[in-house]
């Protein structure tokens, strides 16, 4: 398998020190429209250099992506961009005829009359617009295939055939305790990804109504995450999960809840109050002159890139997935869970956890591709694929899984 990885920041560093230690591909070529950085992701992989290099790409230029592809003779394109640049990543790679995976889908938009009831444009929906076309030609589009969207998927499809005869409910809860020394407010993964997906009007699935809005932060709940996390008050986030586990799942509800605490959720609410979540440019006066500048990239600029963050960070994520249903007539619950330490995700890959624990997802996923454990055509996600191999892959890259009964 040869591998195109688009984007090399914090998580694209992360794959190429994740993917160095495993055999399953022959060459890996990562690509950023910042030169320097892809190089210094493949100088960061380490052990076997011969098996990356670097190359300059523009992630918004569909034609020269695919163009790369084809000089590269690569497989699959992996997708470590934000969410901006799904599409045109997505189009390059049926284009090339090459294999396709993201960790985030094409945007959505909210209902322009109700935002807060109905859905608009929802996440992904662009890309299962052209599901026919990555059939018909025989290629795979594996989306939402980082730890959430991914693993929290992953665990969703293991549940349903593992452990419950019918469900009642799925939750997606995300939390963690921890802190950045040196930063009142230092967020541990892109800023930009979460203004939009934690101010965006969340999605909530009931099989009896379909894809339905709230308002943002709403049905705060307190949930007790393992490991010494601890109890974390978590609220709905329009998250991919809502809306690709029940296109595989049957369950009564889905939701995604994200542990972002009274501090976080009220900053965000300020730069909403103030347009500086913003994404179309507004004119800046300068000594040299006006410029056009994105609101929301100012506030990404002014931030300090998460991915340098790791030797101030101390404490553990965890992203897990909470079922409630039936299991041989008796009433179960569970909470199948991954738990990744700072200290450990530091000292074994140099990668703070949370941009570690979203990159093995794909590398994991991308390694039973080339072995054939996992195959398809069209666009999938995670749930469409048998869930024991990959957490089995999991385990063996030296990261378990948990499961607790609730």
């Amino acid at each position: 398998m040869r591998v195109l990885l688009v984007g090399a920041g914090g998580v694209g560093t992360a794959v190429t020190r994740i993917a160095a230690r495993r055999p399953f591909f022959e060459h890996m070529v990562v690509a950023d429209y910042d030169l320097s950085r892809a190089q210094a992701a493949v100088a960061a992989a380490g052990r076997t250099p011969e098996r990356f290099s670097a190359a300059f790409a523009d992630a918004s230029d569909e034609a020269a992506i695919a163009t790369l592809l084809r000089e590269q003779r690569c497989d699959v394109l992996l997708n470590a961009t934000d969410p901006r640049f799904v599409m045109p990543l997505f189009g390059a790679a049926l284009a090339a005829g090459a294999h396709y995976l993201d960790m985030a889908m094409s945007l959505s938009a909210p209902h322009p009359g109700t935002p807060y009831a109905e859905c608009g444009v929802k996440l992904g929906d662009a890309q299962f617009e052209r599901a026919t076309a990555w059939e018909e030609a025989g290629r795979l589009a594996l989306v939402g295939m980082g730890v959430e969207p991914g693993l929290s998927d992953v665990f969703a499809r293991y549940a349903a055939d593992e452990l419950f005869d019918t469900i009642e409910e799925i939750g997606v809860r995300d939390g963690a305790d921890l802190t950045v020394e040196g930063y009142d407010f230092a967020p541990s993964f892109s800023i930009w990804t979460t203004i939009e997906e934690c101010l965006n009007p969340p999605v909530v699935y009931e099989s009896d109504r379909g894809w339905f809005t709230t308002e943002p932060f709403s049905e705060p709940e307190v949930f007790d995450f393992p490991e010494g996390i601890g109890p974390v008050e978590c609220v709905n986030v329009e998250h991919e999960e809502v809306l690709l586990i029940p296109r595989w799942v049957t369950a009564g509800r889905v939701t995604f809840k994200y542990g972002l605490g009274e501090e976080f959720i009220n900053t965000l609410r300020v730069l909403r109050q103030l347009g500086l979540d913003r994404t179309e440019p507004v004119t800046v006066r300068s000594d040299a002159g006006p410029v056009r500048v994105s609101p929301r990239d100012l506030v990404a600029a002014c931030l300090p890139d998460p991915a340098t963050l790791g030797e101030r960070m101390h404490g553990k994520t965890c992203a897990g997935t909470w079922v409630r249903g039936t299991k041989d007539g008796r009433d179960r619950e569970v909470y199948l869970y991954h738990v990744v330490d700072n200290q450990w995700s530091m000292r074994e890959y140099g990668c703070q956890a949370v941009v570690w624990q979203t990159a093995v997802n794909p590398v994991a996923a991308l390694e039973l591709l080339a072995t054939g454990v996992w195959r398809g055509a069209g666009v999938l996600g995670p749930e469409a694929f048998d869930a024991r191999p990959f957490l089995d892959l999991l385990t063996e890259y030296g990261t378990p899984w948990g499961l607790r009964e609730q």
